[in-house]
């Protein structure tokens, strides 16, 4: 009586090994690059509390103007350029109405920190009413 494994076992026991690598590779992927996505929360949640000094100080957004030059957002800036860069997965941007903010972070791909070629372009945007005291995190991409 021979002991050891049948060729149909050992066939089933490698696809089933082949298939659980492949869901789990898909899933570390997605996880990767959930965490990139802190860079940019931290960096819109860094803004916006800049933004919330202006507004207490000036009791608006747009007196004087709260801009990218008044928030450090700029071709030379290292915490939030608004172009691609080797040194961050995004690039940001900021739009102020009178007492609503809005903080933009887009994915790079060229230019900025490479990723999963599927994640670039994609948003995560952070919009804050003042008086109200609202926040509002929208985009794509599961960030």
């Amino acid at each position: 009586m021979k002991k050891g494994f049948t060729l149909l076992e050992l066939i089933v026991v490698i696809i089933i090994i082949g298939i659980l690598a492949t869901l789990g590779l898909a899933q570390y992927g997605k996880g990767i690059e959930r965490g990139r996505g802190a860079e940019a929360r931290q960096v819109l949640g860094a803004l916006r509390g800049e933004a919330a000094a202006h507004y207490l100080e000036n009791n608006s957004l747009t007196v004087p103007v709260f801009d990218d030059a008044v928030a450090g957002i700029g071709a030379d800036a290292d915490q939030m350029p608004s172009v691609c860069r080797p040194s961050h997965y995004f690039s940001y941007g900021i739009a102020t109405a009178d007492t609503v903010l809005t903080a933009t972070a887009i994915r790079c791909g060229a230019g900025g920190r490479s990723g999963a070629s599927a994640a670039v372009g994609r948003t995560l945007i952070l919009t804050t009413t003042y008086p109200a005291g609202t926040d509002a995190w929208t985009g794509t991409g599961g960030y």
